[in-house]
């Protein structure tokens, strides 16, 4: 059960988009359109009840509407706030980019509630995932086991948001969703590990001091390269005097030689093989005595495998015996499900893509990069270089066509810019130009500085985009001490990237989080 009882007047994480040169004047006429097109039976708040714009900034003003939710017996009463945050260069006071956002605060509860920041990854997505899929007061609605319904798609009342124990923000980093730079060439300022910082930090700076929550118990939650940016962001932050209550990092990436198939890092191999005999498992491509054991006991045999034998032969390269070779081979097979040919062919090195292609070819199938429990037809019965990821075929419809629907008749906020939802971005990379990039150091500082905050971190059994070995690699080597790592909760599910997209899934995630708040706040 939801209402509208009124609009006044501004939203904001995975991949690339059209900047707009002369941007700057038209989108400050287009983005206006909320305060000319609302409904006649609107209430509107007093401009007093907005925060005001410095002297000398023309800004549109955000538009705030009211709604309710019942959840657990319990009617929540709350505003949301849309709009655009300007980004200042703070040396010429120039606004360099606008960044989106969409907020929910609790009525009548003050300023020292909690507070959630929330971003996707990408890099080029925006935030519409958590967001319309785990963690907002209104979700897409998709079939039990997260797939696709049948259009045309609908949202639902969330029984699981969080909105419940923490008011919610949602940002739309620059390059996704509807934020701009506001002339072609500060694009690349922001298009960075480090520029995607300072910006989202400045972005949260910015929202605790128009709205006055500076006495608010902070929280951040990333998804995918989110959880990069929410790792520096907890570094970045404590430099700043903002600390925060605790993290939550979904289907986490921190340190990118877990992930990056490159020549000369075998990691990768050895990290993706516990995940490959899930997947294997799901799909029935293991032999008999170990398809016929439950999950758990088929991914401890293979972690045990990966970090042990597998991982011995792999330092040794070029000096493995034949004899070694051979019986890594069987126990690769073993695991994987795929053809002894082909582990050979490949010197005993599986890419992702290679395995989501050859899993189930005599299916003419392929197996899901961000959920391998969802499978696709192959594009051609070539190479893995035809790979797709089909859990995107999945997901992007239903969330595409319920945001652009709900950010207007919903929360009342217009524009004609189209919605990023995920592109692609020519990133700077940082420290990958001399290896790999990593913010797990910024992490360990902010545990170092800040001995209050805790981490909560959500994993999928089916995730071949982060997977859950990767993620117990990078958390097991930021050389925190016991005190530390005691800080740390660790879920796992069996679903993917999304776990939130299968509804046990999505039910667990929230009561693990919910645990993991009230924990933080005490």
């Amino acid at each position: 059960m939801r209402r509208l009882t009124g609009v006044l007047i501004v939203l904001v994480g995975l991949f690339s988009f059209q900047l707009l040169g002369q941007q700057k004047e038209a989108d400050q006429k287009s983005e206006s359109a909320p305060e000319q097109t609302v409904e006649k039976s609107a209430q509107f708040k007093s401009p007093a009840e907005t925060p005001k714009p410095a002297e000398g900034q023309k800004e549109t003003p955000p538009v705030i509407t009211h709604h309710e939710i019942r959840v657990g017996g319990r009617v929540l009463h709350y505003t949301a706030t849309t709009g655009l945050m300007p980004i200042r260069n703070t040396e010429n006071d120039e606004v360099e980019a606008n960044i989106f956002f969409v907020a929910y605060t609790l009525e009548n509860a003050g300023p020292n509630r909690p507070l959630m920041f929330s971003f996707n990854g990408g890099p080029g997505s925006a935030s519409v995932w958590l967001h319309m899929g785990a963690i907002g007061p209104r979700r897409v609605k998709m079939l039990p086991d997260g797939s696709m319904p049948p259009p045309p798609f609908e949202l639902i009342d969330n029984q699981q948001t969080w909105l419940d124990q923490t008011d919610l923000v949602f940002i739309d980093p620059v390059g996704t969703g509807y934020s701009r730079a506001t002339k072609k060439e500060f694009a690349k300022k922001f298009y960075g590990v480090k520029g995607d910082i300072s910006s989202v930090g400045e972005f949260i700076r910015l929202y605790l001091t128009r709205y006055q929550r500076w006495t608010s118990p902070l929280f951040l939650v990333g998804e995918s390269y989110g959880t990069t940016r929410a790792a520096g962001l907890s570094g970045y932050l404590i430099d700043k005097g903002i600390a925060l209550s605790g993290v939550v990092l979904v289907s986490s990436v921190l340190n990118f030689q877990t992930l990056g198939f490159s020549h000369g890092n075998d990691l990768p191999y050895i990290l993706y093989l516990p995940s490959y005999a899930s997947t294997a498992w799901y799909h029935k491509k293991l032999p008999a005595d170990l398809q016929q054991r439950d999950l758990q006991s088929v991914l401890r045999e293979a972690e045990q495998f990966a970090s042990g034998p597998y991982a011995s032969a792999r330092g040794k390269g070029d000096a493995l015996s034949q004899q070694e070779r051979q019986s890594i081979v069987d126990q690769l097979t073993r695991f994987t499900g795929l053809d002894r040919s082909l582990i050979d062919e490949n010197d005993l090195r599986i890419k992702q893509p290679i395995f989501c292609g050859e899993l189930l070819r005599q299916q003419r199938l392929m197996v899901g990069r961000l959920d391998s429990r969802f499978t696709g037809p192959r594009l051609s019965q070539g190479p893995a270089g035809d790979y797709y990821d089909p859990t995107m075929s999945v997901v992007r419809p239903p969330f595409t066509a319920t945001f652009n629907n709900y950010v207007r008749a919903d929360l009342g906020y217009k524009t004609d810019l189209a919605y990023s939802i995920l592109d692609s971005l020519e990133w700077d990379w940082g420290s990958a130009g001399e290896g790999f990039a990593d913010t797990s150091e910024a992490l360990r500082q902010a545990f170092v500085k800040n001995p209050y905050m805790k981490l909560f971190v959500a994993s999928g059994y089916y995730d071949l985009a982060t997977p859950y070995f990767a993620t117990q690699y990078t958390l097991n080597h930021m050389d925190l001490d016991p005190q530390q790592h005691a800080k740390i909760t660790l879920g796992y599910y069996d679903a993917g990237h999304m776990m939130y997209l299968r509804s046990d899934s999505l039910d667990r995630l929230k009561q693990d989080v919910s645990g993991f708040l009230a924990g933080a706040l005490h």
